[in-house]
């Protein structure tokens, strides 16, 4: 196993509540995907929504995965004001979520 020098993924899977309209939705992750524009420590950031056949989603309907070059990057971008301002208007519209942080690993066979 090869651990990723540094890199760092932000993992965040979202359920949107009930009644929350699909422009309202379209317009939070644009201002998800701004951020990697505000925010120094954020070098990438990718999202989807499921397309699984498997339905093993748990009712979770999009996922939102940004890059960082270390730990504290991540650290930083939390704490930041453009973050902390997009989280006031994001949560309101979540009913669920999950984040997961980790340090990419690659199997070298």
């Amino acid at each position: 196993m090869e651990e990723a020098k540094g890199v760092v993924k932000h993992v965040f899977l979202a359920k949107f509540k009930e009644g929350i309209s699909s422009d309202e939705i379209d317009k939070l992750i644009k201002g998800y995907a701004n951020l990697v524009n505000l925010i120094e420590p954020m070098k990438a950031f990718q999202w989807g929504t499921d397309v699984s056949i498997e339905n093993m989603h748990q009712g979770f309907t999009h996922i939102f995965e940004s890059t960082f070059e270390s730990t504290e990057g991540i650290a930083e971008y939390l704490s930041h004001p453009a973050h902390l301002d997009f989280v006031a208007l994001l949560f309101p519209a979540l009913d669920k979520v999950i984040v997961f942080d980790y340090k990419p690993i690659s199997y070298i066979v």
